[in-house]
């Protein structure tokens, strides 16, 4: 129930972004006439929306007549995020009760299963960065680092670059993956 109002709530957003979106493309474009009625009434809904992405846009240096398809961009990108944070809130919840229900046995099944997504995360975070050269000393990779590097440093050690690319993190990955699926297995 709670997801289907989220989706609804971010399908709306996002016709009204497309909405506002047209309607300004209309003005600019003289598609609409700006100093009719209607057109007034499309300034006074737009612009507010419109001006702060604008501004944005010439402060990088952008041109400021791209401002409609940004705000469709966020407006569609935002809405997939606030949708899955939903989704995986509610599936949290979900298994979070279900662990309880289990006793001990569930919840410290459930604390091994986000231990385990935690440091795959922290790999997938890592491995990102490193394609965007943002490596171990950035502040902002310094978790990911500190949560992998008691295996992917001792893999290293024993496994050799594939040419230009480092496999150690891809191995890692399978390894954190079978260890656990054993681990759950025996509890």
């Amino acid at each position: 129930m709670v997801l289907m109002l989220v989706r609804y709530l971010v399908f709306a957003s996002a016709v009204a972004c497309t909405a506002i979106a047209v309607g300004s493309w209309a003005l600019r474009t003289r598609r609409l006439n700006p100093f009719g009625r209607t057109g007034r009434l499309v300034r006074r809904i737009s612009e507010p929306v419109l001006d702060p992405i604008e501004a944005m846009l010439l402060r990088q240096g952008g041109n400021p007549e791209n401002a409609e398809v940004w705000l469709v961009g966020i407006a569609v990108v935002g809405g997939l995020l606030v949708v899955t944070v939903a989704n995986w809130v509610v599936a949290l919840a979900i298994r979070t009760s279900g662990a309880a229900a289990a006793g001990p046995r569930g919840v410290l099944h459930l604390i091994i299963y986000y231990a385990s997504q935690l440091v795959l995360f922290a790999l997938i975070a890592r491995i990102i960065g490193s394609w965007f050269g943002v490596g171990r000393y950035n502040r902002w990779m310094r978790p990911a680092y500190k949560l992998t590097d008691w295996i992917v440093e001792p893999l290293r050690r024993v496994i050799p670059p594939f040419g230009m690319f480092d496999l150690t993190p891809l191995i890692a990955w399978i390894l954190i993956l079978v260890v656990r699926g054993i681990v759950l297995g025996m509890i």
